[in-house]
This record gives structure tokens, sequence and C-alpha cells, in this order.
């Protein structure tokens, strides 16, 4: 009977976590599964037919010790996502690649260094009163600021010092974000198996669950699915799952970020949906 590894980390408790939903459909079809951190050493995955990622979540604190990890993995055996398109993902520049083919991303200016001037410049150039600035390189919404120039000066030394050598970006922030949601749409193998809509929780604009965001399912619109399958067609190679989170913006949809490593694929909120994945998982196998 061939195994699957589903990669996490060593310490969960402050997280809400799905994957194990996973288990029954796999056993089904015949597969055995285990969990392994990805901290773990000594670990033989040649003895997996296959590792996923995912609920590794916090790979952003050592990406390049992570990255060195799945490596070595796919040395070994099959990884999914494929390593290519994870070491794509990893860094949130990636969405420069879509928007140069087309799919519409939420405004951002990409910034190697902190620079103060450049980061009041912004509110006029995006033409809004609050900023979002975050690592390229993120989950979690980790060191992640929201932003008026009113609070510029009692964030500025923090910001100095978490990003003073750090790539990150500066967004204009989505009124929508706290007005209405943001929306993620989840693909296995390139057919949409759920969406849902997740809204922050009063006086916050992180809409994880683990910041008291609230989640709910709901059908995505067929503008929304055109800009998903968009971001699709221009990953660099096919992935076993992905999720899209997207906001409304400009009177239309935005995308976010692509998420490709480690999502939540939230498999809590439709009871169809971990079987909707292996079976995917086994026909994108078979290709």
């Amino acid at each position: 009977m061939p195994c699957v590894a589903l990669l996490s980390t060593d310490n969960l408790e402050d997280f809400f976590v799905y994957d194990d939903m996973l288990a029954e459909p796999l056993a089904e079809h015949g597969w055995q599964t285990q969990t392994i951190s990805w901290h773990a050493d000594n670990v033989n995955w040649a003895d997996y037919a296959l590792v996923i990622v995912r609920s590794t979540w916090d790979y952003q604190q050592q990406p390049e010790r992570f990255m060195q990890k799945l490596e070595e993995i796919n040395q070994q055996t099959r990884l999914e996502n494929p390593l290519a398109l994870m070491q794509w993902n990893l860094d949130k520049r990636y969405l420069q690649t879509l928007q140069a083919d087309g799919v519409p991303v939420i405004p951002t200016l990409w910034m190697e260094q902190f620079q103060p001037r450049t980061l009041l410049q912004a509110f006029d150039e995006f033409a809004v009163d609050t900023l979002i600035i975050k690592p390229t390189v993120s989950a979690n919404a980790d060191d992640t600021y929201r932003l008026t120039k009113e609070s510029l000066g009692a964030y500025e030394s923090r910001l100095q010092n978490t990003f003073s050598q750090r790539p990150h970006m500066i967004q204009p922030f989505e009124n929508a974000i706290v007005e209405e949601g943001e929306y993620s749409l989840f693909y296995f193998a390139d057919q949409l198996s759920h969406s849902i809509l997740k809204t922050p929780a009063k006086n916050d604009f992180r809409v994880q669950e683990e910041h008291g965001g609230q989640l709910q399912s709901m059908k995505a619109d067929e503008r929304m699915q055109y800009i998903a399958q968009q971001a699709l067609a221009a990953l660099p190679v096919p992935a076993l799952y992905a999720r899209i989170d997207m906001v409304r913006h400009a009177g239309d949809w935005a995308i976010m970020e692509v998420e490709l490593i480690e999502p939540s694929l939230y498999f809590n909120l439709d009871s169809k949906a971990p079987r909707r994945f292996v079976e995917a998982m086994l026909g994108y196998l078979e290709r």
C-alpha cells in the first residue's frame, strides 16, 4: 500500500488545521497517510510514494532552509506541488510575472531596502490614505503593517528594523477587505473545487482564522473564475493544488496572492472537497 507524507511543522497548536480530513478518502483509494514535520531529520523520503506540502506554517522564518529540505525530498521521491513551482512562488515578486501576462493584480511598489520617503510618496502615488507594507517572503500576515500618514512616525523605527535590508512590497490598503472581505478559490489539478469568503474581525484587516477572521462558503462568479484561470495559465508548471486569493478593486476583481506552497485548503467548509482533492490527485499523478 503506497504511503503519502503530508508535510507539516512541529507545533500547530495555535493554528486551525484540516489536513487530517484527507486521510479517509486517501485510505479509500488504498493510500496510507502520515504527517511529518519539515524540521524532522533522518527521514528516508524514499519510503513515501508522494510528499505533499501542507501546513508548514513557519517556513517564512527560515525560507532558505525550507527550500533546501524540499530539494532533499525532491531528490528522493515525488514532491507536490512541484519543486520548481514552489521555488517560483516563494517570493511574492511572482505577482510581477502574472501582471506581465495580463492578470489583474493589486498595484504594488517593490522595494529592496526601506526608504521612508518612498513609503510616504506611495500615499499620493496610489491616491489612498492607508497602505500595506509586508515582506516579499511572508505568511500568516507576519510582519504585515497597515499604515496611515499619521501613524508613520510611531512605526518608523519598527519598519526600519524589519525592512532595512529585506525585500518588501507596498500596496494600497483595499477597503473592500473590511467592507466586503477577501475571496479564495481552490483549484485541484486546474479544476475549481470550492470557494470561500473571508472577513476580518472588527477593527482588524487580517482575514486568517488565527487572527479572528470569519469564513463562509460562497459561489465564485464567472468573472472571478475567469481571472483565476488566467492566473493558473500563467504558472510556469501545472499545480496539483492552488488557492487564489482576490479582492474587489477598482470595479473589478484583482488577485492578491496565488498560494502554491502551503495554503490552507479549508476542507472543513465543503464536505466533498477532501474527496475532490484525492480524485484530482490520482488523475494528476497518472498524467
